[in-house]
């Protein structure tokens, strides 16, 4: 069980062949923990929000934050809040922080976090503006998407990239296989 509503979340799982359903948990997103911290706390609430209503399942939970000069920025309110973020980040290196949790289906609750390093080029103002208002943005912490037109913004990524995209892929398999979760590997996920 994915409790996340999250579509780039389900791409990767799809990508590598991890059987999902989806619960979009209600879990309080407020933390005042720092951002490393916050993001796995963030994952347990929504996990166990998921074990709840889904108990004796694997559930699968996972929260991104980007930092920037000790500044939180998660998903932008608005397309002006987007401009803002995406002009912040415009020339400097952020941090990417993912949480993941994975309950068992006994019941047993195994965490853990992914910190990546991206840096982006100086974007011209006129791009900023066109990209927050193109809607790409607005359900994304840091207010852009790598996998999308932001890409192009990317000088250097030190870490996962699907880390960045929103669910370290290396952290869920260990997570997972903690957990007691066997992997099918009998048939291909690659489609030609």
């Amino acid at each position: 069980m994915l409790a996340s509503g999250s579509p780039r979340r389900r791409e990767l799982l799809n990508r590598v062949g991890i059987p999902f359903d989806v619960f979009v948990s209600d879990a309080d997103e407020h933390c005042a923990l720092p951002a490393e911290q916050a993001v796995v706390e963030l994952s347990r609430r929504k996990a166990l929000a998921a074990a709840a209503v889904y108990p004796g399942r694997f559930i699968l939970a996972a929260d991104t934050l980007v930092v920037l000069e000790q500044q939180v920025l998660g998903k932008p309110s608005s397309e002006t809040d987007a401009e803002r973020m995406l002009s912040a980040l415009s020339g400097h290196t952020h941090e990417v922080c993912t949480g993941v949790t994975v309950i068992s289906p006994s019941g047993s609750v195994y965490s853990g976090a992914d910190y990546s390093f991206v840096s982006f080029c100086d974007i011209p103002p006129h791009e900023i503006h066109a990209y927050a208002f193109s809607g790409e943005p607005m359900d994304k912490a840091g207010a852009y998407a790598m996998q999308g037109r932001a890409g192009m913004w990317i000088t250097h990524l030190s870490g996962s990239e699907s880390s960045v995209i929103g669910l370290p892929l290396y952290l869920v398999r260990d997570l997972l296989l903690e957990a007691g979760y066997q992997f099918d590997y009998s048939t291909s996920v690659v489609k030609e």
